[in-house]
């Protein structure tokens, strides 16, 4: 089995990522221009893959604009129904849509939600009832994407479903500039482990790398696909998933984040298997991690 990345000091970021949840910037384009997730289409099915992520926003085109310049991904706004929607693509793959948040929730913090593959979103969500979470946001259909949900876990940490209609993308090693890893941090770690295998059937094994026994891993085939860690003892913790990106110089992306608008929230260090760790967040709020892997030491490549 693969490893994929998890980094020991992502637990005690969690109290700061959950509480805050024109550079390729083009003009906004006709409905209809959105990119399916894959072009060609595939016939693969990867359950339990992240395979999509949004971030809900009241200021798209500024975090249009700060994931443009840093990331060098390119950004084109389309209609869907009804509402602009902003598609960021990592040269001419899909990577992420922006959505427009309500002004009123405009003193709280954009949020990224990460979609996770599903083979049928209906059965998928009748599981998450079964297994004592909620569905936050029920399936609904997008032109091109897929059909989409938003749910909770028994730890109100929410997540998205997508049934792409384009198929899933093969299991590879994530390149620069793409989704790396998901981590979940979460009170209890073995009760959200029995929740996702039951709606994803998810393979769930400590991570040996680490040595301990409340570090989780999901796997489905032959690729971990996130992880699980206890929630720091903190009264201002809440549970959430973490994404992180994957980038070639660590040092130079992070420098930029300022002058972009953006908050370095915890510099670059050291973590796991020679890889090196930042947490940062856009114009709007919204957190993300990245990484940067020394001598392709990738846990991907390491089984």
């Amino acid at each position: 089995m693969h490893q994929t990345s998890i980094y020991p000091r992502l637990a005690a970021l969690a109290a700061v990522t959950t509480a805050l949840l024109g550079s390729g910037f083009t003009p906004t384009a006709r409905a209809g221009d959105f990119p399916p997730l894959n072009n060609p289409a595939t016939v693969e099915s990867h359950t339990g893959k992240f395979v999509w992520a949004e971030l809900f926003t009241t200021d798209p085109a500024s975090a249009a604009k700060f994931y443009s310049g840093l990331f060098g991904w390119t950004a084109i706004t389309v209609e869907q129904h009804g509402t602009a929607y902003t598609v960021l693509s990592n040269g001419n793959h899909p990577i992420a849509g922006l959505r427009q948040r309500d002004s009123s929730a405009a003193p709280h913090a954009a949020r990224w939600i990460n979609y996770i593959a599903v083979a049928d979103i209906g059965a998928a969500l009748a599981a998450v009832a079964k297994a004592g979470g909620v569905v936050r946001a029920p399936a609904r259909d997008f032109p091109e994407l897929g059909s989409l949900a938003i749910i909770t876990d028994g730890d109100h940490a929410p997540v998205g479903l997508i049934q792409s209609s384009s198929g899933d993308s093969p299991d590879r090693e994530p390149g620069l500039g793409e989704w790396n890893w998901f981590h979940l941090f979460v009170r209890n770690p073995q009760a959200a482990a029995d929740f996702y295998r039951q709606v994803l059937n998810y393979d769930v094994t400590p991570d040996s790398r680490l040595g301990r026994k409340t570090e989780l891993l999901l796997a489905t085939g032959d690729f971990n696909r996130g992880g699980i860690s206890p929630l720091p003892d903190r009264a201002d913790a809440k549970p959430g998933w973490l994404g992180v990106i994957r980038v070639t110089d660590i040092d130079d992306l992070v420098g930029r984040v300022p002058a972009l608008g953006g908050e370095v929230i915890v510099v670059p260090h050291a973590a796991a298997l020679g890889s090196r760790f930042a947490l940062i967040a856009d114009p709007t709020g919204g957190t993300v991690g990245v990484v940067e892997y020394v001598n392709n030491a990738n846990p991907v490549n390491h089984p």
